[in-house]
């Protein structure tokens, strides 16, 4: 399986359907990103902080459920909520702030509780934001 992932491609392309509308090829899945019409697009489908968000959300809740499996926990659900902003920065400028809140539903122990979080904030796509991220980035003919 991590054989697959590593010759995984994604595909963005410009749609020729509205002005930024792009689709998005994954592997078998097709999915379409836009901007919303205050941003100049027609809002066919999210937009690319939302993907992002979308990204990290469903990372974390996967992350969380295959944890509490492995461990026995009685964990019933999780639901993960995600914001993000720009915000102003020290020294002039202006950053990133994501806000993600994770509901747990079972009868989990506050102990379990307290690992279910720290586990969210293991998660890949928690780590690769959080690290020194390379992209190389080259113009093809």
């Amino acid at each position: 399986m991590a054989e697959d992932r590593q010759n995984h491609r994604v595909v963005v392309s410009e749609s020729g359907r509205g002005p930024y509308q792009q689709s998005i090829e994954i592997g078998k899945h097709l999915l379409l990103a836009d901007e919303p019409p205050a941003l100049g697009g027609e809002d066919a489908g999210p937009a690319p902080f939302d993907l992002l968000l979308a990204s990290l959300g469903a990372c974390t809740s996967i992350t969380l459920r295959m944890y509490a499996q492995r461990k026995l926990m009685p964990l019933t659900r999780v639901s993960v909520e995600l914001q993000h902003d720009r915000i102003a920065v020290a020294g002039g400028g202006r950053g990133d702030h994501v806000v993600r809140r994770i509901w747990l539903e079972g009868d989990l122990s506050a102990d379990q509780r307290d690992a279910l979080l720290a586990i969210a904030n293991r998660c890949p796509m928690y780590r690769t934001l959080h690290s020194a991220l390379q992209i190389d980035s080259m113009v093809v003919e």
